[in-house]
């Protein structure tokens, strides 16, 4: 196993200029000192008039063309990224003492991608994918349990078919924070926005 360097940086200097590379950095670090769901992140989202919401979703991708998470489409996140295509994302990995904000417009990703998903997951989850009216009102909790066997009978075998309001949004970030913890407060914020040659960092005061 390769070692690898907890150090973070204290300058603009010590930074990759491409935040995806800095951030695939940290996230390396964090799998290293946060073993349980260093995959974790807060997802937000928002109506068009503004009022926000958030939770935890699990990244299951992420590279140049950005972050990717797995949902249901009409659940509460669904119906807000499609009246409003914005996101924000937050990871807070506390062993490490570091946080990272990214922000960025929002698309689906292509079917083909969130099939291969679906299909890698557990038959369970995927069952429960179909039997979950996600974000919506439900009598009691025997709704599920009773639709989840249904389901069980319907699909005996692992050929369970991806259902059409299920599968992945990719966040497209236009700006990064990285966040070191510092003694006494005094901690270390860097900014990455983008602009139309690239990204400019700069140093937030914390």
């Amino acid at each position: 196993m390769a070692i690898i360097d907890l150090v973070a940086p204290r300058h603009l200097s010590d930074l990759d200029h491409n935040p995806v590379a800095e951030f695939e950095i940290w996230f390396d670090q964090a799998k290293i000192t946060e073993p349980k769901l260093p995959d974790a992140m807060t997802l937000a989202t928002a109506t068009p008039e503004g009022r926000p919401s958030a939770r935890i979703v699990l990244l299951k991708q992420f590279g140049a063309d950005g972050f990717v998470f797995f949902t249901n489409y009409e659940s509460r996140k669904g119906q807000e990224l499609a009246d409003n295509p914005s996101a924000a994302l937050l990871f807070h990995w506390k062993c490490l003492g570091r946080q990272v904000r990214i922000e960025g417009r929002v698309e689906k990703v292509a079917p083909d991608t969130s099939k291969t998903y679906f299909d890698s997951r557990p038959r369970e989850s995927r069952l429960s994918a179909w039997a979950s009216p996600q974000s919506h009102p439900i009598s009691d909790r025997h709704i599920l349990e009773n639709r989840q066997a249904e389901l069980e009978q319907k699909y005996p075998d692992e050929d369970i078919p991806l259902p059409p309001f299920w599968g992945g949004y990719r966040v497209i970030p236009d700006r990064f924070e990285f966040w070191i913890h510092q003694n006494h407060r005094l901690h270390d914020r860097f900014c990455y926005t983008k602009n139309g040659k690239g990204w400019e960092i700069t140093q937030l005061a914390p």
